[in-house]
């Protein structure tokens, strides 16, 4: 078996140990469990160290649990948060619960008929009964509030970055959170919990309540990865435009694709140990390869593949790869025709848009491009650019600068694609 510490420490992926977990490992098969809240349909990037922890704990024998907090996520966690979450209802819940399934299903192996197959467990179905005056009793009487005060998340949101102080209702998620570790303890023999670095104080008061409620001789155990960040110190994840979610309708797999290939060597450096699978020596092998000429952005190219075709397919890798081909000067009209709407348009985001209707088509090019859409600043200078082979239409040069341009024409239906010189393109949305 190999050894899951070891295993995370040369990755980059170890922040905090509690002492005897990595005896415990070597021992026996250890049953670990990690959370996550399903407060969105879809995970995002952010979420990728820790089910790449569970990945990594299966494929040293051992088996992961993964919980989705149906329960906890009505609640809303304080850890690292300055304002309380939104609380959702159980239909939408649910719903979220089934869309993270799928996607963590990418990682793990639940259908194995080894001892270590995968399971997802969500903790509504063990607290939706849970009354009030029960969990007082059989839970909050082993914690003190002295020991809840004494936690970091709590500390921060009591004296300062809170706008609103800290609710009651948030106050008692480490309870709910420690309780989960206690349920899943007695019910799967659970002994490890794992999680992202701002979790320690959460895991620990679960390891406490369980030694507390089943007495000394109840060994429980955490360990947390450390919060990414790039090596500008800024958040890892979030781009201007928002997260980079594995939902491909949600962020595309280009864009996807794209978010990979474009971070800083060091970055790539750290990355491709923490969100790929490959072993140490492909990864030295590629770093040394990588020094010997960075402008070839081997690590790049290579982290985007690996995490492109494990979070969506071969298929969505190779068609980010052609994407990208046309964007930097290659291509042809029928790679374009090719691509599904939503790439196309994550290809051309950001490039000078216009909205002409479907009743100027039949115009020549010279006509529709300088009158309906403001593309070249008169007809004498786009003639000019035409005549020297530097007007393309869809990927294939324009010859003759009066041409008809029909329904023929239009990409996916509704597109017109117009480069101006080798850089310069121009989107047109026919309506």
């Amino acid at each position: 078996m190999k050894n899951f510490v070891e295993e995370l420490k040369w990755r980059g992926m170890l922040a905090q140990i509690m002492p005897g977990t990595e005896e415990l490992l070597q021992k026996e098969m250890v049953t670990a469990y990690l959370g996550t809240d399903p407060t969105a349909d879809s995970l995002h990037i952010g979420h990728l160290c820790g089910i790449m922890m569970l990945r990594h704990l299966q494929r040293c024998g051992h088996k992961p649990i993964i919980l989705v907090g149906g329960a906890t996520g009505m609640i809303g966690d304080p850890s690292g948060k300055s304002q309380e979450r939104n609380l959702l209802d159980a239909e939408t819940l649910y719903h979220n619960q089934e869309c993270i399934k799928a996607q963590v299903a990418k990682f793990l192996d639940f259908d194995s008929t080894d001892a270590n197959a995968a399971e997802m467990v969500n903790n509504y179905d063990w607290m939706k009964d849970f009354t009030f005056l029960d969990f007082a009793r059989s839970v909050g009487k082993h914690i003190t509030v002295n020991y809840m005060m004494a936690k970091e998340s709590v500390q921060q949101r009591l004296n300062g970055i809170a706008r609103d102080g800290l609710s009651f209702t948030e106050f008692t998620y480490q309870l709910l959170q420690g309780y989960d570790f206690l349920h899943l303890y007695q019910a799967k023999g659970c002994k490890l919990q794992l999680g992202g670095n701002d979790q320690w104080g959460n895991m620990t008061t679960g390891t406490e309540l369980i030694r507390r409620t089943l007495g000394g001789e109840a060994e429980a155990f955490a360990l947390t990865c450390p919060l990414i960040t790039k090596a500008d110190g800024k958040k890892f994840g979030k781009t201007e435009s928002g997260n980079i979610w594995l939902d491909p309708k949600r962020t595309t797999p280009y864009k996807f694709y794209q978010f990979w290939l474009n971070v800083s060597d060091d970055d790539a450096e750290k990355y491709i140990k923490i969100f790929t699978s490959l072993d140490k020596e492909t990864i030295d092998a590629l770093i040394e390869e990588h020094h010997k000429d960075a402008g070839m952005r081997i690590l790049q190219k290579r982290l985007a593949q690996e995490v492109t075709v494990m979070v969506h397919s071969q298929q969505d890798y190779e068609m980010a790869i052609e994407a990208s081909s046309i964007l930097f000067g290659k291509g042809t009209k029928e790679s374009l025709q090719r691509l599904d709407e939503a790439t196309f348009c994550s290809v051309f985001e950001g490039v000078p848009m216009f909205t002409i209707s479907k009743e100027d088509l039949g115009q020549p090019a010279v006509e529709l491009f300088t009158q309906q859409a403001n593309i070249f600043p008169s007809k004498g200078e786009m003639r000019k650019l035409v005549q020297g082979g530097g007007v393309s239409l869809n990927k294939e040069k324009l010859t003759a600068f009066d041409r008809i341009i029909t329904t023929d024409d239009l990409i996916n239906g509704k597109y017109l694609l117009v480069q101006r010189g080798k850089k310069n393109y121009y989107l047109i949305t026919v309506q």
